[in-house]
C-alpha cells in the first residue's frame, strides 16, 4: 500500500518507519504448526543509554483469535505502537503466522521490564483495524514483560466488520498493597478496552466479549508496579477483581544530552515521553497524537553546551522518551537516515545519570522552515503564540519563541523528509480552533501553504487581527448603585466551562491570577466524566475531554495557591446529543440500577476530589440530570421511566457524598424547569445553585431598566417562593451570552425547545447567523448585580462559562477579556466589603 492524501504525506512511509527501544526484528523461516521466534536483524542506533544494550530479554508469544465471521485468506499483523511519536505514526509491524483459519501467533524477544503497547490489524487495503464491541478503535493493549510468557487475545471486531454477539464486564477495585488505600487515576485495560480508576480505586470495563482477557493495571506516572493477570469474562456476567498494587520507590534520574551542531541557540529543548509527567495525555488528540509540548519538562543548557534535566521517577518504570524542540512528532530527534528515535530506559532502583547524544534534528535531503510572525499590539502580555501544522490533519499546537517587539519565531527541521506539502497557522496559548489568527480561524480552516524543498525556506508573516479579539479602549459603563457589603461569606464566583482540553493545564496558573484579579473569592471548577455507550450505561473518564485525576488535582492546587475558595462542580459529557442519549437508552429496571450505581460513583469520586483539595463546596445537579430526577421527563416531555423510589435513591447518594466530604453541598437547579418542578430531596442539601440562563428578558432589545425589572420579577416570583419553601440560601449562577438577541429569545432546537448555550462555548464551531453583542452581556450583568444587591436572601453571584486558557470576545457566556468582566471587577470587591 502506498497512498498519499492531498497534503502529500506518504502513509506507507509512516507505517513502516522503525522505532527504537525495542530491537528491530524480521520474520525468520517459519514452518507450521509450530511458532518460530524471530531474530534481530539490526541494532537500534538511537537507543537511550548504555543500559539498553545490557538489559536481558524474554521471549513473548502473542496469540490472537479472530472473530467467528472473519474472512479467510487475509494476513494478520501485530503492531507495537509508539505513544510518544503518535500511535499511528511509528509502529513496528510484524506479520503473524497462521495457525488455522481463526488463530495467528508470533514469538518476539522483548526487553525485560517493558510494558508493551500493541494492537492488531488485518491485511486489507487500507488495513482493517481492530475495534471494540461498541465500535471504538482500540488505542492499544498492554503486556507487562517480567519473564518469558504467552498472551492470548481475542479481536472483538474489525473496522469493516462490526461486533455482533453477547458481552460481559470486569468490575473491580485497586488498592495500595501497603495500606489498602484506594488508588485513583490508574489505567485499567483488557480486551482492547481502557478505563481509569475512580477515587475509591473502582473501575468498570464494559462490553468485553466472552473470553479470558489479559487484565492490566498501569500507573500513568510509574508510581506503582504494573499488575497483570488473566480474567475470565462470561456473556451477561460480571467478573469481580480485587487488585493490590505495590508502590515503586522514587529515584532521581539526571538526563544529560549532547546536541548536534545545527542546534538553534537558546531554543528550549524538551523531554517527550510516555509518562503523564512528560507530556503524554493518554488521549486521542487531533491527528492521532497524544502529547502536548507545553506539558513536557524543559532542559537547562550547561556551560559546556550540553543540556540537562533531573526528574524524580519511579524505579522499574519502562520509560520511552526522546529529545525535542517541538513535540513527539515535530522537531524530535532523528537518526542520520531520517528515522524516528524512541529511547527506552528501565528506571533502576538508585539515583542515576543517563548520557545521551542527539544524532541530528535535520531531515535528510530537505531544507528547513524558519517562521517569524508579528502579532497585533493588542495581544495580551501574558499570552504565548503557538504554531500549528497540518501534514494530513491539524496536529496539536507547539509554543513559539518570543523574540521581542511583538514577534515570535520557530524553526521546523523535521520530519520534512516524510512530506511534500503541508499547511501551518498561528494561535494564542495553544488554543487553535478558538484563539486563532483571524485569517485561518476555526476547526475547518485551511492554513498557509508550505511546500517542502531541499533548501531552507523563510516564512515571514503578520497577523493583522486575532479571531474574537478586538478590545475597545472605551471604558465599560457600570450602573452606579448604593452597594450593600455582604462580607467574606458572600459567594462572588467564577465558574469555568467544562469543555476541557489537555492543552489547558499549562494555562491554569495564569487563569487563576486573572480570576483573583477581578475580585472573585470563589472559583467553581468543572471536572467531568463522559457518557459513552448508553446500553450499560458507561460513564467514565475520557482523557481527551475530561481531566485526568492528577490534572484535576493540579488545577485545584493552582486555585488554592491564589487564595481562592474552591468549589467542585462535576460535569457530564456525552459523545453525541445528550437528549438523544437519554431517548435511545433502554431505561428498564436493570438499566436504572446501573445508572444510579454509576452516578453514585461519579458523585463520590468528585466528593473525594473536593475533600482532598480542601474545597469549601461541592455542587451537584444540573439540567442534564432531569430524566433521572423523581418523575423525570425526557426532552420531548414524555416520562423517562425513572424508578418510583428515585427520591430515596438520591437521598442515599447525598448521604454517601457527605460521608466523603464535609463541606457545603449545593444543588444546581436550572431556571425555570428546576424551579417549576424542584426535587423533593432539596432538604438534604445546604444551598441552591440557581442556573439562571438566557433568555431572561420579556421583550426584544431590552434596556437596562427592562432587564432590571425582568430579573426582579424572576427573583421575586418563583425563585423567592422556592427559597422560602426549602429555606435554603440561593446562589445565582448566571449564564449570559454575548450574542445579539439571546437575552430575549433562545437558540431553537430541532423538534422544538431551546439549545443549551454551551453550544456557543469554545471550541465548538461558530454559528454565523448570530452576531456578537458585548453590550448585551454588560447590560445583563449590570441588571443582575443591581437586583441581587437589593435582595439580602441571595447568598452570592457566580458568572458561568468562563473560558480559562484565553481572553476572547466571542459569542459565548465567558466573560474572560470582555467588557462584562469590568462589571464583575467593579461589583465583586464592593459586595465583599473590600472596597
Amino acid at each position: 500500500m502506498s497512498r498519499h492524501d492531498g497534503h502529500g504525506i506518504s502513509w506507507k512511509r509512516l507505517w513502516h518507519i522503525s522505532s527504537i527501544g525495542i530491537i528491530l526484528i524480521s520474520l525468520a523461516g517459519c514452518s507450521l504448526p509450530y511458532l518460530q521466534p524471530v531474530s534481530p536483524t539490526a541494532s537500534s542506533p538511537g537507543e537511550g543509554s548504555s543500559q539498553a544494550a545490557a538489559l536481558p530479554q524474554a521471549e513473548i508469544t502473542f496469540m490472537v483469535a479472530l472473530p467467528q465471521d472473519a474472512p479467510e485468506g487475509q494476513s494478520v499483523y501485530l503492531n507495537i505502537v509508539d505513544e510518544v511519536t503518535g500511535l499511528a505514526l511509528n509502529p513496528i509491524t510484524y506479520p503473524m503466522q497462521k495457525m488455522d483459519a481463526r488463530h495467528f501467533g508470533i514469538r518476539l524477544p522483548i526487553t525485560l521490564g517493558s510494558v508493551v503497547k500493541y494492537r492488531y490489524t488485518r491485511g486489507t487495503n487500507p488495513p482493517a483495524v481492530e475495534i471494540t464491541t461498541t465500535g471504538q478503535q482500540v488505542r492499544y493493549r498492554l503486556y507487562d514483560v517480567t519473564a518469558p510468557g504467552v498472551v492470548q487475545d481475542l479481536v472483538s471486531a474489525w473496522s469493516d466488520q462490526p461486533f455482533n454477539g453477547e458481552t460481559g464486564r470486569i468490575e473491580g477495585k485497586v488498592v495500595d498493597a501497603t495500606n489498602n488505600a484506594p488508588i485513583p487515576g490508574l489505567m485499567v485495560a483488557a480486551g482492547g478496552r481502557q478505563t481509569f480508576t475512580a477515587s475509591d480505586g473502582s473501575f468498570v470495563l464494559n462490553g468485553l466479549p466472552p473470553a479470558t482477557h489479559n487484565l492490566v493495571v498501569y500507573a500513568l506516572d510509574g508510581a506503582y508496579h504494573t499488575f497483570q493477570q488473566g480474567a475470565v469474562v462470561a456473556a451477561g456476567a460480571t467478573t469481580p477483581a480485587t487488585i493490590k498494587l505495590t508502590p515503586a520507590p522514587m529515584v532521581n534520574v539526571a538526563f544529560v544530552v549532547t546536541v548536534p551542531k545545527e542546534n538553534v541557540e537558546g531554543v528550549p529543548i524538551r523531554l517527550a515521553g510516555n509518562l503523564e509527567t512528560l507530556g503524554n495525555t493518554f488521549a486521542d488528540l487531533s491527528a492521532g497524537l497524544s502529547s502536548v509540548a507545553a506539558r513536557m519538562p524543559t532542559l537547562t543548557e550547561l556551560p559546556d553546551g550540553r543540556y540537562s534535566v533531573t526528574l524524580s521517577l519511579h524505579a522499574g518504570t519502562d520509560l520511552r522518551y526522546k529529545y525535542t524542540f517541538g513535540d513527539g512528532f515535530w522537531n524530535a530527534e532523528l537518526t542520520k537516515d531520517g528515522g524516528f528515535v524512541l529511547r527506552q530506559f528501565i528506571v533502576p532502583d538508585a539515583n542515576t545519570v543517563v548520557q545521551d547524544t542527539v544524532e541530528t534534528w535535520r531531515s535528510p535531503k530537505t531544507g528547513y522552515g524558519t517562521f517569524q510572525v508579528t502579532v497585533p499590539a493588542n495581544t495580551p502580555a501574558t499570552d504565548s503564540v503557538s504554531i500549528q501544522f497540518s501534514p494530513f490533519a491539524w496536529t496539536p499546537p507547539i509554543p513559539m519563541w518570543p523574540t521581542g517587539n511583538n514577534t515570535w519565531s520557530y524553526v521546523l527541521d523535521n520530519p520534512l523528509n516524510l512530506l511534500t506539502n503541508m499547511e501551518y497557522r498561528y494561535c494564542r496559548n495553544d488554543q487553535c480552533d478558538s484563539a486563532d489568527d483571524a485569517e485561518t480561524a476555526g476547526p475547518a480552516a485551511r492554513g498557509r501553504p508550505f511546500k517542502v524543498t531541499s533548501e531552507p525556506l523563510p516564512f515571514k508573516n503578520e497577523i493583522r487581527a486575532w479571531q474574537w479579539w478586538q478590545p475597545s479602549e472605551t471604558p465599560t459603563q457600570v450602573v452606579a448603585a448604593q452597594i450593600q457589603p455582604r462580607g467574606s461569606s458572600y459567594i462572588a464566583g467564577i465558574e469555568f466551562q467544562s469543555n476541557y482540553n489537555p492543552t489547558w493545564l499549562p494555562r491554569f496558573a495564569e487563569a487563576f491570577k486573572e480570576v483573583h484579579g477581578i475580585g472573585a473569592n470563589w472559583v467553581m471548577l468543572t471536572p467531568s466524566w463522559t457518557f459513552t455507550d448508553n446500553r450499560y450505561p458507561s460513564f467514565e473518564l475520557n482523557p481527551a475531554s475530561d481531566p485526568l485525576w492528577n490534572d484535576a488535582e493540579q488545577e485545584a492546587q493552582s486555585a488554592r495557591s491564589e487564595n481562592l475558595n474552591l468549589a467542585i462542580f462535576p460535569a457530564a459529557h456525552f459523545t453525541g446529543d445528550a437528549n438523544q442519549w437519554w431517548q435511545t437508552a433502554p431505561r428498564d429496571a436493570t438499566w436504572w440500577d446501573m445508572w444510579f450505581d454509576r452516578y453514585g460513583e461519579f458523585a463520590t469520586n468528585f466528593a473525594d476530589l473536593a475533600a482532598q483539595s480542601n474545597a469549601g463546596a461541592l455542587v451537584l445537579g444540573g439540567d442534564w440530570l432531569a430524566p433521572a430526577l423523581p418523575e423525570g421527563k425526557l426532552a420531548d416531555g414524555s416520562a423517562s421511566g425513572v424508578p418510583a423510589d428515585a427520591a430515596e435513591r438520591w437521598r442515599k447518594i447525598l448521604q454517601e457524598v457527605r460521608a466523603h466530604f464535609n463541606g457545603k453541598i449545593l444543588w444546581a437547579l436550572p431556571y425555570p424547569q428546576g424551579v417549576d418542578f424542584p426535587p423533593s430531596f432539596l432538604d438534604a442539601v445546604d444551598q441552591i445553585y440557581l442556573m439562571l440562563s438566557a433568555p431572561i428578558a420579556s421583550q426584544p432589545n431590552p434596556s437596562e431598566t427592562d432587564l432590571e425589572n425582568d430579573l426582579g420579577s424572576i427573583l421575586d416570583g418563583k425563585v423567592r417562593a422556592l427559597q422560602q419553601q426549602v429555606n435554603k440560601p440561593v446562589v445565582i449562577a448566571a449564564d449570559f451570552p454575548s450574542a445579539k438577541g439571546l437575552l430575549s429569545s433562545c437558540l431553537p432546537a430541532r423538534g422544538g425547545g431551546c439549545l443549551s448555550l454551551d453550544i456557543l462555548s469554545r471550541p465548538n464551531p461558530d454559528i454565523p447567523s448570530l452576531e456578537v453583542d458585548l453590550q448585551a452581556q454588560v447590560d445583563a450583568y449590570n441588571a443582575l448585580f443591581v437586583a441581587a444587591n437589593q435582595r439580602d436572601w441571595i447568598a452570592g453571584v457566580v458568572s458561568r462559562g468562563y473560558y480559562p486558557p484565553a481572553a476572547l470576545e466571542d459569542k459565548s457566556a465567558s466573560v474572560h477579556g470582555k467588557p462584562a468582566q469590568d462589571v464583575i471587577w467593579y461589583w465583586f470587591p464592593r459586595l465583599l466589603g473590600e472596597q
